[in-house]
């Protein structure tokens, strides 16, 4: 192989990073070189890139291998003893050129492998350009990056450290340099995006920012969110729902869990009743919005009672993409420390879950049918309508806005007509 080829595991986030890694390997003369971007959520994103390294240097035997992202700023010591990497970088470091530069020669020990400093120390986050986003119609942009909270279940913090914030000007300018590129969609990204500017002068409020952003740069024609927590929404974002319809009406919300005993052994800051106080309101708002969430089953001390209050709240909030997780214990969190459950009894609570999840997707896609909606189309046949659901378009151009008729779904996704607006 040649030049500079990224393989990147977990969140949105780790997408943009791995655009701004690409760009800095290649300013730094990297060449015949793999970036591996992973992922600690759980120990299986951490087996899939453990897995993903050694086929890499199967394929690639004279490639250089650097490992970085969440995991390697967790289990350094994982990856550097591993005789297919070459070099391991920590989260901050990864985006530098100088550490690319920087990097040992083949054949050194796992301590001269390591590029990896205390993310702890880390103040602040320095705004990162890029121009496209390899293989997306839509652009993340980052906002934020580490988190002050301290789940029980949650490393996170300890790959990304203490909540920091892109400064507002500089989150404009990226969108007008990605808008300019030809991107229609932006999709604002952060470890925890609700706690966006509590570090900055002033305290701006991420609904504060995505109103900036859809004022300044108009060319934005749908602005979306990831991951967000509920009980930090602001006025600001509760006004967007309400009123903007460049803002698409889609939220994905970091649950985790629908019983009030199980959410405060998380050290989650909502009670179910707020979960669902909150999904009522912005649906009183905005009647048409879809509501994603992730959710863990098999949570230490969990009981079949408290599960039962989990798949309850998915049903009530009528969840339409639920993201399910079989609880996975972290070293060093303290979780990992509570009596755990036996894990053929984590894994078939998961897949209830999942059950539940499949069958709130189903009505949510009955519901669809029979509605016109606009969407942006993809690089593989599909679309996503504006509140992120999955649509079969064939032959219609990537990044593409149409407006179509829905007309049936297969299960997994819609299907579609143009209407007689967009066939002319």
């Amino acid at each position: 192989m040649s030049g500079v080829e990224v393989i990147t595991f977990g969140c949105r986030l780790n997408t943009y990073e791995s655009e701004v890694m690409r760009a800095e390997a290649e300013k730094a003369g990297l060449n015949n070189a793999i970036l591996v971007n992973t992922c600690a959520v759980t120990g299986e994103a951490v087996r899939q890139a453990r897995q993903a390294i050694r086929r890499a240097r199967r394929d690639n035997p004279e490639a250089r291998i650097i490992v970085t992202g969440c995991a390697a700023q967790t289990e350094k010591h994982t990856f550097a003893e591993m005789a297919e990497v070459d070099a391991v970088l920590g989260n901050e470091e990864k985006l530098k050129s100088a550490n690319y530069r920087a990097l040992p020669d083949f054949g050194v020990s796992a301590e001269e492998k390591l590029r990896v400093n205390d993310i702890m120390s880390v103040k602040v986050t320095a705004p990162q350009m890029v121009k496209h986003i390899d293989g997306h119609v839509r652009a993340f942009i980052q906002v934020q990056n580490g988190c002050d909270h301290r789940c029980t279940f949650c490393i996170i913090p300890y790959g990304r450290g203490n909540s920091r914030s892109v400064p507002m000007g500089s989150v404009v300018d990226q969108a007008r340099k990605l808008t300019e590129s030809g991107y229609r969609e932006i999709v604002l990204t952060g470890v925890d995006a609700t706690s966006y500017g509590a570090d900055l002068p002033g305290e701006p409020t991420l609904g504060l920012l995505a109103k900036t952003l859809l004022k300044q740069v108009p060319d934005i024609r749908r602005l979306r969110l990831s991951s967000i927590d509920s009980i930090e929404a602001d006025r600001h974002l509760l006004d967007l729902i309400a009123d903007e319809p460049r803002f698409m009406p889609h939220l994905h919300l970091s649950l985790q869990h629908g019983d009030d005993m199980i959410l405060k052994r998380m050290k989650r800051r909502h009670s179910s009743a707020d979960a669902l106080h909150f999904v009522n309101e912005v649906r009183r708002l905005r009647p048409e919005i879809s509501i994603g969430a992730d959710m863990i089953a098999g949570f230490p001390t969990e009981t079949e009672e408290m599960f039962g209050n989990a798949v309850r709240l998915a049903e009530e909030a009528q969840i339409a993409h639920l993201h399910v997780f079989p609880y996975s214990p972290r070293p060093g969190t303290p979780a990992a420390r509570m009596p755990q459950l036996d894990r053929a009894l984590v894994k078939e609570r998961a897949a209830r879950l999942r059950a539940t999840g499949h069958m709130l997707h189903q009505s949510h896609l009955d519901r669809m049918v029979g509605t016109r909606q606009w969407l942006l189309v993809e690089n593989n046949g599909l679309a996503h309508t504006e509140n992120f659901t999955l649509v079969a378009a064939p032959g219609l151009s990537p990044r593409a806005l149409v407006e179509v008729d829905i007309i049936g779904h297969n299960g997994k996704h819609l299907d579609m007509q143009l209407t007689a607006a967009s066939a002319a």
